[in-house]
C-alpha cells in the first residue's frame, strides 16, 4: 500500500499544527471563510481537517454520510480533496450548498456533491456509486460520519431522522446500518472517523459513544485505531449558563459533558 498523506515526514518537526496526542484541546473553532457556528449540531472545522492532512492526500475523495451544513466539504475544497455529502433534510442541505459554493479559500480543482437522501438505504450507495463512476473514481479514501447523538437534539420530525430513534437500540442498529452501506466502498487499509458523544437519561449516564464503537466493531471489516478525546467549548446548550450548570452538577451528583469522542478505524 502506498502513502495514504502528503506529509513529508522527512520534515515531520515542520507539522507543529498537526495534533498526534490522543487528548484533543482545541478551543475557539474555525470560523474562517464560509465556516459559520450556527448551526445546531454542526462540528468544529478543525476535526475534518486534522484528518484529511493525516488519512488522505490531494486528489482523495472523502465521504460524510451526515453532512449538516457542509463542513467537511468547505475542508475538502480547502484542502484539495474530492467530497460526497450525504443529508436527509432538504433545507439543510441547501445550507450546505450555499455555504460550500461561497468558499473561496482554495486553489484546487476538485468536485464537491450533495445528495439529499437517506444514508441507511441501499439506493443512496448506488447514487454514491454513481457519482464516484461519473467522476472515474473507483472508492473513497476516508469516511467521516458525525450522527446524531441520538435525542440530545431533535433536528426535525421526520421517523427516518436518527435523532428520532425510539430508542438506544434502535439508534444504534440504524447506524450500523449506514457502516454496512458505505463500508465496502472504502478503500482497504483506509481510514472512517465517528465523531459522537454520550448522553445522560434519567439521570444515568448512557455511554453511547462507546456503544457505537462496539456496534461498528460488531460489524465487521474495520479495526479499532484510536479513540480520541477532543474537548467541548462554548457548548450552545450551556453557553452563558456555566453557573446554573454548575449548581445542578452540585445537585445532582453528576459531572458536566466536556468532551466528546472521535473513533478512528482503519478497514482491514
Amino acid at each position: 500500500m502506498g502513502k495514504i498523506n502528503d506529509l513529508n515526514l522527512k520534515n515531520w518537526r515542520e507539522y507543529n499544527d498537526i495534533i498526534t496526542d490522543s487528548l484533543w484541546i482545541i478551543g475557539e473553532r474555525d470560523k474562517s471563510g464560509s465556516h459559520k457556528g450556527d448551526y445546531h449540531g454542526n462540528f468544529i472545522p478543525q476535526i475534518p481537517n486534522q484528518l484529511m492532512r493525516r488519512f488522505t492526500k490531494k486528489g482523495d475523495v472523502v465521504l460524510d454520510v451526515f453532512l449538516g451544513s457542509g463542513t467537511t466539504l468547505i475542508e475538502c475544497k480547502r484542502l484539495g480533496r474530492n467530497g460526497i455529502g450525504i443529508e436527509l433534510l432538504p433545507e439543510v442541505a441547501r445550507i450546505a450548498e450555499q455555504r460550500i459554493s461561497q468558499e473561496s479559500l482554495f486553489d484546487f480543482e476538485v468536485f464537491t456533491e450533495i445528495l439529499i437522501a437517506d444514508s441507511t438505504k441501499k439506493e443512496t450507495r448506488r447514487s454514491v456509486e454513481q457519482i464516484l463512476e461519473s467522476k472515474g473514481k473507483k472508492s473513497v479514501q476516508l469516511i467521516i460520519m458525525h450522527p446524531p447523538y441520538h435525542d440530545i437534539i431533535k433536528f426535525s420530525n421526520r421517523p427516518d431522522d436518527l435523532s428520532n430513534a425510539k430508542s438506544v437500540d434502535e439508534f444504534l442498529k440504524l447506524f450500523g446500518n449506514v457502516v454496512s452501506n458505505f463500508l465496502d466502498l472504502l478503500e482497504r487499509k483506509r481510514y472512517l472517523a465517528v465523531v459522537i458523544g454520550d448522553k445522560y437519561a434519567n439521570s444515568e449516564w448512557v455511554p453511547l459513544g462507546f456503544w457505537t464503537m462496539q456496534e461498528i466493531l460488531n460489524r465487521g471489516g474495520l479495526i479499532l485505531k484510536s479513540i480520541l478525546v477532543k474537548n467541548m467549548v462554548n457548548n450552545r446548550a450551556k453557553r452563558n449558563q456555566e453557573h446554573l450548570w454548575r449548581y445542578r452538577a452540585l445537585v445532582g451528583g453528576f459531572y458536566i459533558f466536556r468532551h466528546e469522542y472521535i473513533f478512528l478505524f482503519q478497514k482491514k
